[in-house]
């Protein structure tokens, strides 16, 4: 998912949370946002794998808050800004891929099932 994520984590889960997090959404930037609104309140900008090295070294203490960026778009996303779903396919296919596969590929970078881009070729054809 491109958007923020926030979670509320206790310390002695934290160091599985970050783990958790690496597993299952890559090494994204992240908050590590201690004691928020209290006298110790300290905020951690860094990567997930720094943050799970920082804190192999020393224990977690307190109630965090982890924000973590969202997701970066894939390069067949940004590669695609600005084209129709027609000009994907073509695209795809000037670059060597068959025309099926190319058609399942921009269906795909566009969201678009695809029938959707089917019937949409044919009708512009």
């Amino acid at each position: 998912d491109r958007r923020t994520l926030i979670f509320y984590e206790a310390p002695h889960k934290l160091r599985k949370t970050l783990e958790d997090l690496f597993e299952y959404l890559g090494d994204r930037s992240i908050s590590l946002c201690r004691e928020l609104t209290k006298l110790n309140e300290e905020v951690c900008r860094t990567t997930v794998s720094e943050a799970i090295r920082i804190y192999s070294e020393r224990n977690p203490r307190g109630e965090y808050v982890l924000v973590v960026a969202g997701k970066e778009p894939c390069e067949s996303e940004t590669a695609n800004e600005g084209l129709t779903p027609e000009q994907a396919v073509e695209r795809y296919v000037a670059d060597g891929m068959p025309k099926m596969d190319a058609i399942k590929a921009a269906a795909k970078d566009f969201k678009m099932t695809k029938s959707e881009l089917y019937r949409q070729l044919n009708v512009q054809k």
